[in-house]
Order: C-alpha cells, then sequence, then structure tokens
C-alpha cells in the first residue's frame, strides 16, 4: 500500500491547493445554484421506442470510476458475471449461461477472439440492453442483446486526461485515459485510447472428498500471481457530405500482455495420493485485436435512407506454458505452445424509407466471414515413473493443427408503425444462417450448417392522459448455434484425470438450440427528473438445449456438449430509479436505483430437484444511489449487488454447486474546477470468498472438488483533466 499511499497523497494535496486558490475567488464566482434535471434523454428514447430497450449513458457508465466494461454491467437490471467477484468473466442475462445473450460492438456481432476487458469504459459512447431480439440486430439472443457504441458524437475541440493508482490485494496498479475530439469543417476526428498495467496476487484452496468403495480426502493449496498490461487506441474520422451524408472511419486496436506463475501442491489426508501433487507453472500470453470499418450514411429523395458498413477484423494469440509436475511415482516437464488466428471480415446494410406515413420501414442485410487457424503443441519428458515403465512411451507429444471457417449470412426486413399516438407496433422477420467448416489433423472434416427464420413481433401502448404509464408485449423466435470450440472433438487433457476434473472436448454433431419468447412489461415513468417503476414477466422455450455431460470414454473421464432435450424458463424483473426531487423539490438530490431479477427453469430430460438450466442464475439484484451534495462539490454514492447460487442437477449423475456472491461498491467525486476532478472508489468492499463445487454421483459413490477463493477490496484514484 506505500506504493499507491504516496502519489494518492501529492495528488490529493495538489488538487487541494487548486481548489483552496479557487475559493478564495469573490463570493460572486462561489455560489452554486440548485440544479435541476429537467428529464433523461435514455429514459426518453426507452419510453418511446417500441422495441423494449435499457440505454445506459456515458456519464452512468463513468459514475462509479470502473476500468472495465465488466464492472459496469454487473449494476445493470438482469445482468449478472459468472466467476469470481471482482475480477470480470462472462455476461450472461436474465440469469442464463454464457452464449444465450448477444454481445455487440457498433450493432455487430462481436468478433471472433473479442474481449470486453480490452475496452475502457472512457470509450463508450452508451450501452444498450436489448430484452427482446429485433430483426436489425442477431437473433442469436435467447436471453437479450447487449450493445456495444463506441463514442461517435464529436461536438467541440476537447482533450481529456485520466490518470490514475490502484491497489488490489497490496498489489499496485497505474492507468491512463486519454479523449481528444475536434472539428474543422466537413471534418471531424476522434481519438481515445488507455493503458492500463496492474500486478495481481490471487490464492485459492481446494477440497477434493469420496465416499464409497475408495475413501479420499485431499487438501490443495495454490497460488497465481504476475502481471499485466493492456493498450488500446480507437481513433474516427468524419466526413460530412452534406448535412444527412457523412462517411465515417472508425478503428480499434489493442495489445494485451500477461507473465504469471502458479503453483499448486496437494496434501493426502487419507486415500490415493493423486498423479500429480505438485505443480509449477509459468504463463506468457500475448494478444492482439485489430478492427477497422467504414461506413457510410446517405440520404435519399423523399426522406429515405440508405446505410452501409464494410469491416475487417484481425486477432493474434500466442501462450507459452512450460510447467513442472511431481507425484509420489511420477515426475515429468510439459511444454505446452499455442497459437490462434482469427481474421475476417463484415458487410451490413440498410435501407429505410418513411414511404407509408406513419411507418418506418427498414430492409437490411448482415454478412460475416472469419476464419481461425490455431495450433496447440505438447512436449513432455518423464523423469520418473513407477517400476517397470518405459519413460518414452508415457510422455505424449502432441502437434495439434486444425483450421475453421465461420460463414454468417442475414437479411431481415422490419416496419416500425405508429397506429395511433398511443400505440406503435413493430413487426420484423429475420433470416440468419451459420455455417462452420473445420479440418484438424486429429481428426476429420465438419461441415455444420445451421439457420433460423426469425418473426418477431412487439407492440407499446401508452395509458392514461399524461401517457406516464405504459405496457409492452413481445413474440420472438431466436436461436443459439453451436460454437467453434464446442463442434470440435480435440481433447484437452487434465493433469489429474477424475470424474469432477475430466478432459474436455467438442461434438461435431451439436444441433442449434431454438426458443420462442414472450415478454410483457409495465412501465410508469414519473416525469421529471428521469424517474420509473417497471416489472416485467418472460418465458422461453429451448429446444435442444446444450449441457455438457460426462462420461467414462476410452479408460478416461471425458466432458462433451450434447443436446438434452428441451427446457422452460420464466422470471420476473422489476426496476426503479427514484430521485428524491421528483417528489420533494426540497429533497437532497439524492437518486435511488434498485432492480431485482428472479428466474426459473427446468430441464425435461433432468429428474429433479434443482433440474434448472445450468449456469442459471436464480435471483440477482443490486440497490444503490447518488447524491450530489448541494453545499460542496461533491458527490458520493454506492451499489449493493447480490448474486444467488445454490445447487444445480446438471444431469442424473452430475451436479454443481455456487454460493450466493455479495458485493458493495462505493465512490466519491469531488469536483475541485469545472474542468478538474477527482475520483475515488473501492470495489468488492465485502471481500467475500467465492466458492464452487463440481459433484458426480454413481454405484460407485460420490465425489466432489470444492474451490475457494479469497478475494480482495480494489482501491482507485481518478484524476480527471478537460484541457
Amino acid at each position: 500500500m506505500k506504493k499507491i499511499a504516496l502519489p494518492l497523497l501529492l495528488v490529493v494535496q495538489a488538487l487541494n491547493t487548486a481548489y483552496a486558490q479557487e475559493q478564495a475567488a469573490p463570493a460572486a464566482d462561489k455560489v452554486m445554484p440548485k440544479v435541476e434535471v429537467k428529464g433523461s434523454m435514455a429514459t426518453e428514447v426507452r419510453r418511446n421506442d417500441t422495441a423494449t430497450k435499457i440505454v445506459v449513458t456515458q456519464e452512468e457508465i463513468l459514475k462509479n470510476g470502473d476500468t472495465s466494461i465488466g464492472e459496469v454491467l454487473k449494476r445493470l437490471p438482469g445482468v449478472t458475471m459468472d466467476g469470481v467477484q471482482g475480477r470480470g468473466g462472462n455476461i450472461r442475462m436474465r440469469g442464463l449461461g454464457s452464449g444465450y445473450t448477444s454481445i455487440m460492438l457498433n450493432g455487430e456481432p462481436a468478433p471472433p477472439g473479442f474481449s470486453l476487458d480490452s475496452l475502457t469504459p472512457d470509450m463508450i459512447e452508451r450501452i444498450e440492453v436489448m430484452r427482446a431480439a429485433t430483426a436489425e440486430y442477431s437473433t442469436q439472443a435467447i436471453a437479450g442483446g447487449i450493445n456495444i457504441v463506441l463514442k461517435k458524437a464529436i461536438t467541440t475541440a476537447q482533450t481529456e486526461i485520466k490518470t490514475g493508482i490502484q491497489s488490489d490485494n497490496g498489489q499496485p496498479g497505474v492507468s491512463v485515459n486519454l479523449q481528444m475530439s475536434d472539428r474543422k469543417g466537413p471534418w471531424s476526428y476522434s481519438i481515445g485510447g488507455g493503458f492500463l498495467h496492474g500486478d495481481f496476487e490471487r490464492p485459492s484452496r481446494s477440497i477434493t472428498e469420496a465416499s464409497g468403495s475408495r475413501p479420499l480426502l485431499l487438501n490443495g493449496e495454490t497460488n497465481s500471481q504476475g502481471w499485466f498490461r493492456n493498450f488500446n487506441i480507437a481513433p474516427r474520422v468524419n466526413y460530412a457530405i452534406k448535412p444527412g451524408d457523412v462517411i465515417t472511419s472508425q478503428t480499434f486496436l489493442a495489445v494485451n500482455r500477461f507473465k504469471g506463475s502458479n503453483t499448486e501442491r496437494v496434501r493426502t489426508i487419507f486415500g490415493d495420493d493423486p498423479m500429480f501433487s505438485s505443480l509449477d507453472q509459468n504463463i506468457r500470453s500475448d494478444a492482439e485485436m485489430f478492427r477497422t470499418d467504414l461506413s457510410w450514411a446517405h440520404p435519399l429523395a423523399d426522406g429515405a435512407k440508405i446505410d452501409m458498413k464494410a469491416g475487417l477484423n484481425y486477432n493474434h494469440r500466442n501462450v507459452e506454458a512450460p510447467n513442472h509436475q511431481s507425484g509420489k511415482e511420477f515426475d515429468r516437464n510439459r511444454t505446452v505452445t499455442s497459437g490462434a488466428t482469427d481474421k475476417g471480415f463484415t458487410t451490413t446494410g440498410k435501407y429505410s424509407s418513411p414511404l407509408i406515413p406513419g411507418h418506418a420501414l427498414a430492409t437490411g442485410w448482415d454478412i460475416g466471414y472469419s476464419k481461425r487457424d490455431e495450433d496447440r503443441i505438447q512436449r513432455e519428458t518423464y523423469f520418473r515413473a513407477p517400476v517397470g515403465s518405459d519413460l518414452s512411451k508415457l510422455a505424449q507429444n502432441l502437434d495439434e493443427v486444425f483450421s475453421a471457417d465461420v460463414t454468417r449470412v442475414a437479411a431481415y426486413a422490419q416496419d416500425e408503425w405508429n397506429v395511433t399516438d398511443r400505440w406503435s407496433v413493430y413487426f420484423g422477420l429475420r433470416w440468419e444462417g451459420v455455417n462452420i467448416k473445420s479440418t484438424g489433423s486429429d481428426y476429420g472434416s465438419i461441415d455444420s450448417n445451421s439457420s433460423v427464420l426469425s418473426p418477431l413481433f412487439q407492440t407499446l401502448y401508452k395509458l392514461g392522459e399524461k401517457k406516464k404509464d405504459q405496457v409492452r408485449f413481445g413474440l420472438t423466435r431466436t436461436y443459439k448455434a453451436p460454437g467453434v470450440g464446442d463442434l470440435i472433438p480435440r481433447r484437452f487433457t487434465a493433469n489429474n484425470n477424475t470424474s469432477t476434473t475430466p478432459d474436455f472436448m467438442g461434438n461435431p454433431e451439436l444441433k442449434p438450440e431454438l426458443a420462442w419468447g414472450l415478454d410483457l412489461a409495465y412501465e410508469h415513468f414519473l416525469g421529471e427528473g428521469g424517474g420509473l417503476l417497471t416489472a416485467s414477466t418472460y418465458a422461453r422455450r429451448i429446444e435442444d438445449i446444450t449441457r455438457r455431460r460426462v462420461d467414462f470414454i476410452d479408460n478416461a473421464w471425458v466432458s462433451r456438449p450434447v443436446n438434452a432435450g428441451t427446457a422452460n424458463t420464466y422470471g420476473i424483473e422489476l426496476e426503479a430509479k427514484l430521485p428524491l426531487r421528483s417528489l420533494m423539490k426540497e429533497a437532497p438530490a439524492v437518486e435511488m436505483r434498485a432492480n431485482l431479477t428472479r428466474s426459473w427453469s427446468k430441464l425435461d430430460t433432468v429428474p429433479g430437484p434443482n433440474n434448472r438450466l445450468d449456469q442459471q442464475v436464480p435471483i440477482s439484484g443490486t440497490v444503490g444511489a447518488d447524491w450530489k451534495l448541494d453545499t460542496m462539490p461533491l458527490t458520493l454514492g454506492g451499489s449493493f449487488s447480490y448474486q444467488g447460487g445454490g445447487e444445480v442437477r446438471i444431469s442424473d449423475k452430475q451436479y454443481a454447486y455456487s454460493v450466493p456472491k455479495r458485493a458493495l461498491d462505493v465512490y466519491g467525486l469531488w469536483k475541485f474546477t469545472p474542468k478538474t476532478q477527482l475520483r475515488l472508489s473501492a470495489s468488492n468492499t465485502l471481500h467475500q470468498d467465492n466458492l464452487n463445487q463440481s459433484i458426480y454421483v454413481d454405484a460407485g459413490g460420490r465425489r466432489s472438488d470444492t474451490t475457494i477463493t479469497p478475494t480482495s477490496v480494489l482501491f482507485r484514484a481518478m484524476l480527471e483533466m478537460k484541457l
């Protein structure tokens, strides 16, 4: 903490001096009038859009001082993150596991290899959360979709610099973010970029238990430590040929570097020793991502408009992981090097026309192609093995090479019809097909096709004379195509192969999951200040649901994805945003917010109880408040998030358990001058231990693996200056 404390004290001292100088100004300059917010643009967009959508503005994105998009998303209604608290993870909506939520970047499906960690919140203009699919965007969105829109608006010349320091479990970190924009005649540009460096140390412990014919108890201690560096830059250039006729070039480049080490020690309390009880591993990972696109918005006669975009993307990753493993009878070195390259292109287009009064007609296309080349080279040397073993034959030296081509083609038509000033209707029809072809050195060729025709319907009706109350209804057809990794039958071997730590491989026979969905919502808007109260419910019937099943194949335990019948899932969502001044004009400038999601599901091929969808979060919610003081330039805020856990029955023999997660984040923002402010924040202040358990039960007994991971508080200080 000393590395963090000294720079922080110097920053605070300098800013206090600046603030003291400002306070010495004439009294007339110090008067701080009470500011009343006359509404929220994001709330109005949400209120009037026929398709249900939550819009998160840049102000909301930045208020907590987060350095990753995952930290922002976890506070949104119905959105949760898997993984350990405070360390990111896969995004889920409505409790459903990863893959059921469509993640888009500027309205297009995120390219292969894309990671949300490569984006900093300062680069984001807004986040759109879509609870029901629309034809314009991908219908691979059974749970819904999240569209991350990079900064576009360029109004005035501006330069903004943010420098920060942080401490995670006593390990230091530093970040720098830069935003620049300017306009000259028909030309305008913006450049956003950021750099983040952090050290980490993450211990955990494990318990392995088995009962039955071969009782067992193992205790393990693991520690990971190292550093990471992330750099990104996003330049954007606009050329306005004439009003409404604009050509735009936008590029995004991210470079990530990681270096760490893992140590693991397993102690046998009773029972058989594992094959390897000691692991010492070094990991180095280098990754680069590049994406660029050129778009043209061109007005046509009679109010029609055409938008076209073409883009290229490239992603490359190299990983080196040498390690040494030893046990009571075995001792070996294993070195694994792997590399993967994704490259491809996308093209989208949309023609819209107000040809019929009261209608917003649009048709379009969405085409994408990507090629992945990947290799995994494994070399082993055994130094010790049971008497009589041939050390040279024990070694598994593997050269695994594969390639995959993914082609996605979609076409759509949609119409938003304002039937009356109270009633609007949305109709959409989208056809989307995905073809995956793959060949590998250790498996035959794969040619997988999936497609779906998705009719979509949404409607909005406003009640009462003041139109503060409204109801929504939606009917959608969505799907989830199997990914490349789930189709390819390559085997990834575990260090100690057991029923709870199996090998992993894909299944080329997988079929896509198809779903019908219903959405119903009631919304009440409080008027000035952007307050609202909403209650919604949803239901999905998912056919050919995919689950990972563990079987004993070729003398080893193997986990494979399989189609496992039909699942029904449904739930309720409640949300409230309540500025106190919308109720009492003399109240403090406090905005309270809360959301709650309760989800249920049932899989017809798995016996109960707890036969809900794997990884589904049964309940989640967030309560928070922001207080802008009238007497001083200070804003305080915080939020408490809860994510339920519990036991899930995955199959007739498999179970999983996760502990409920609780997180409390707080922040403070002090404005020293209109252009200089200091933001202090603390995330995961409860630093609750994370616990996950994998269980397998058969005629031979019960076996469980439990992992307990301590978490830590992440402190940040960010100095923000506009020049």
